[in-house]
């Protein structure tokens, strides 16, 4: 079910009330408004949403609440934000213009956003494939020390993640997230020279640290460029570079590691050191291709911009009259103790938090040990990071119905863990291969759950905490993970996947509970808002203190 903003349309989207036509002709007569798109047919299943495909020189401006005199002052852009000279609520462009626009904004924001993804994933997740090069006893620890350092990370991870996003919403994701991309890989090539324990919970630590928050950040600022329907499928093209860095991630390790014994070094110090100079690479150059936002992408390297003033006009408005609540603030402006207060007691957002803290426990502890039960099992450290890569190759398909596409992830995971706790060493290593493959080739639907979250704000603000809330509950789950399979269950973890089964289980009731309670919120939203009149409504746009998802004219996504 798709979140909107119920229009102020009350019987027609694109009308003027006949009582508003005077405050209309102060500025303009009512003649020279400019005719709204029509909204695209589409047919809506539990699969999803098929769209008829529109006269690409047909108008594409869809109606909001821009076109009405009331509501268009209740919304209209201040004079702060910083895209405010190219908002027009007369605008209005074609979608062989719109598209041809945001294929624009995928080559020159999107592409390199998924890289830069990409490098820090591969940061974060070599710790896999160093273990497949005997990381752990070279360095003299054990798999519970291992578990810890994951712990550790995550935990760091989790606290850095608000303080990371307020760093960014202060000063602007543009020069934050390249600073935290060349600090974290100082850290991450510095791997190379750890020799024992103390090293390599430090590091863990540290990458942890300066990593926290770079999803939100970048999350916040993709969200500058696209429309909350298209911003989901970004996010798993954004994910997607998590499959690709396990792919890849793979292929490097299996000719790097054997680069082990040159110089009197080992396999995986030459990964660390490799991947991370190449993630400082990146780093350097997206100070130079990271603009502040649509209609700032001029630079004294770039002179002319991306964009010309008619694709920056078009971009804002479609933006604006998609999600009006991305003006209520500037992108370099901070959040204040109060704001950052109601937004973490915004309880309709925590539905989607606890499904944050839980979502990911059955999928985490097979994904993470993966290479090393395929080691345990008698494959070579090259067949090991070989035999991961089909596994990666699951791509999460978008889907309108958030909790429909999401819980997918919930019943492809119940039969798999049920197989795993009855295998045992009789089983057949490509059985175990098999089984233990589907399990990491799991449907990936956090990038839905992260954009349902930063859909269901509706205010600047709260998306910014949200989206960094959303994550620490992410990353307490990956603590939690971390401890279910213990050494002492090794290495079948027969234990560990009954827990994880006991979590599947739970976690399908609370996505039934989720929808279950955002249909409830909506339909008493929509009651109320039915028995007013069009006076009333009126009335409580101009006059409201309601904000962000708290307004009664807001529906949530679910």
């Amino acid at each position: 079910m798709a979140a909107r903003l119920v229009k102020v349309k009350l019987d027609k989207v694109s009308s003027i009330s006949e009582g508003s036509q005077e405050d209309v002709k102060d500025s303009a007569t009512v003649h020279s408004i400019p005719p709204l798109g029509e909204p695209l047919e589409s047919r809506k299943s539990f699969w999803g949403r098929t769209q008829r495909s529109p006269d690409l020189d047909a108008i594409a401006t869809q109606p909001s609440v821009f076109d009405d005199p009331v509501s268009l002052e209740t919304y209209r852009p201040p004079a702060a934000y910083e895209n405010s000279h190219r908002f027009d609520p007369l605008a209005r462009w074609t979608w062989r213009e719109e598209r041809a626009v945001v294929r624009k904004i995928d080559r020159k924001i999107m592409f390199f956003a998924t890289l830069m993804f990409f490098c820090m994933d591969l940061d974060r997740s070599n710790i896999s494939q160093a273990n497949t090069d005997n990381l752990l006893k070279d360095l003299g620890v054990t798999t519970d020390d291992f578990n810890l350092g994951n712990a550790l990370y995550k935990g760091c991870f989790l606290i850095a993640e608000l303080p990371s996003q307020l760093i960014s919403k202060r000063i602007g994701p543009d020069v934050w997230i390249p600073t935290q991309m060349v600090l974290w890989s100082i850290v991450s090539f510095s791997q190379f020279w750890i020799r024992n324990r103390a090293g390599f919970l430090a590091t863990r630590c540290m990458l942890a640290f300066l990593q926290g928050g770079f999803i939100p950040d970048m999350v916040l600022f993709l969200s500058y460029f696209y429309k909350k329907n298209e911003l989901p499928f970004r996010l798993t093209i954004f994910w997607t570079s998590n499959y690709l860095t396990d792919i890849v991630g793979a292929f490097l390790a299996t000719g790097i590691l054997k680069l082990r014994g040159r110089g009197g070094h080992y396999g995986w110090q030459y990964l660390f050191l490799i991947e991370g100079l190449a993630t400082f690479v990146c780093g350097i150059t997206a100070f130079f291709l990271m603009p502040p936002g649509p209609t700032q992408t001029k630079a004294r390297w770039r002179p002319k911009g991306w964009f010309t003033e008619r694709e920056e006009t078009i971009i804002v408005n479609r933006v604006l009259r998609d999600d009006p609540s991305k003006s209520d603030m500037h992108n370099r402006q901070g959040l204040s103790p109060k704001m950052i207060w109601e937004s973490l007691k915004d309880w309709h957002l925590w539905p989607i938090y606890a499904l944050g803290a839980t979502h990911m426990i059955p999928t985490n502890p097979p994904q993470t040990y993966m290479t090393l039960t395929l080691r345990n099992l008698g494959f070579s450290t090259t067949i090991s990071n070989l035999l991961s890569i089909p596994a990666q190759s699951w791509f999460s398909e978008h889907i309108d119905s958030r909790v429909g596409a999401t819980v997918i992830l919930q019943f492809w995971m119940l039969p798999i863990l049920a197989a795993l706790t009855t295998f045992n060493k009789q089983t057949s290593h490509w059985a175990w291969w098999t089984l233990v493959t589907l399990a990491v080739g799991f449907p990936y639907v956090h990038p839905i759950q992260v954009a349902w979250a930063s859909t269901n704000s509706f205010k600047v603000s709260t998306r910014t905490v949200s989206a960094s809330v959303y994550n620490m509950f992410v990353q307490l789950a990956g603590i939690i993970a971390s401890y279910v399979y213990r050494s002492d269950d090794a290495p079948y973890y027969h234990r560990g996947n009954k827990a994880l089964l006991g979590v599947t289980c739970m976690n399908i009731t609370l996505y039934a509970l989720v929808w279950l309670f955002y249909r409830t919120v909506n339909k008493r939203r929509e009651k109320k808002w039915n028995s007013w009149s069009e006076e009333e409504r009126r009335e409580y746009l101009k006059t409201t203190k309601d904000q962000g998802n708290k307004r009664v004219d807001f529906r949530f996504v679910y």
